[in-house]
């Protein structure tokens, strides 16, 4: 979910009784420290923050160790290095594996979840093959408590996940109709009017992060494709506002301009189960409604 996963997102979760998850991959340490500082969670609660492998900085996972519950980690092999900066905080450490043997090395490096994630996953993608053969294969990998994601946007879903063995469901397309996620209003029509198979997992939006699979709705490659020039539109980063070339990484928010049609419309295959915006609060309680059921 990249940037659109806001504090007041991960707030919102966490106050539902899940865990709210935060997403600042390119974000200086003392920005971290500061946005996980003003967040209010609620007694009870929880929030972590995700690292991706190809931008982390050991700095900012220190600043956020012992503040986020959780320090997650994705798209690279396990470091124990960086396990360690979790756990000297206080803070629980997760890598998020797209196979077994990744899994493995997780749990060699001492962390205390892994989230298996299927190639149903919006976004970027680690794996290769479907969720339920590889959740089967990573809890016979390994004893730690293992989360299921991708394709997961319904309590129907979930609750197969859980009947397969998984402790625990990640969702991250559903949340982009939160009300509190930062998600651009024609970005948020495409996700309402999608299902399953238009998405498509390839390598299109590769500028700035080249060669890593990722699902994205399927107009965006081809919008993208047709649109002319080498710039899509306008971002903000910090307090600047910054041109995004065509075929580049991030997703638009709110105030993002220009075709936003070409952008990188991320959606996993449970945007079928996206059909109108909801308080992140109504999203987790019709999903734990499901499990628990």
């Amino acid at each position: 979910m990249g940037g659109v996963a806001t504090a007041e997102l991960a707030t919102a979760v966490a106050g539902a009784g899940a865990l709210g998850m935060l997403g600042m991959p390119m974000a200086p340490p003392e920005v971290i420290g500061a946005v996980l500082d003003a967040m209010t969670v609620p007694p009870g609660g929880a929030v972590g923050v995700n690292f991706l492998m190809p931008f982390v900085n050991p700095a900012s996972v220190e600043a956020a160790a012992g503040k986020a519950r959780v320090i997650e980690f994705f798209y690279a092999e396990p470091v124990p290095a960086l396990v360690e900066i979790a756990h000297a905080g206080g803070s629980l450490a997760a890598w998020q594996v797209g196979s077994a043997d990744e899994a493995r090395a997780a749990a060699d490096a001492g962390c205390d979840i892994v989230i298996a994630q299927g190639v149903e996953a919006g976004g970027h993608v680690r794996g290769r093959i479907g969720l339920l053969p590889l959740l089967d294969a990573v809890l016979d990998a390994v004893d730690i408590p293992v989360v299921a994601a991708g394709g997961i946007g319904s309590a129907r879903a979930a609750r197969a996940v859980m009947a397969a063995g998984a402790d625990a469901v990640r969702v991250g397309t559903r949340f982009l109709a939160a009300a509190e996620a930062d998600v651009h209003p024609e970005y948020l029509a495409r996700l309402i009017d999608a299902e399953a198979d238009d998405t498509v997992l390839t390598t299109a939006f590769s500028v700035m992060w080249p060669d890593a699979p990722h699902r994205v709705l399927r107009s965006a490659v081809a919008a993208a494709e047709a649109l002319p020039g080498d710039v899509a539109g306008e971002m903000e980063m910090g307090s600047d506002r910054v041109p995004l070339p065509k075929f580049a990484v991030p997703c638009p928010g709110r105030t993002t301009t220009g075709t936003i049609a070409a952008m990188a419309l991320y959606a996993g295959e449970s945007v079928g189960s996206v059909r109108r915006v909801q308080p992140a609060a109504d999203i987790v309680d019709e999903l734990l409604a499901g499990i628990d059921g």
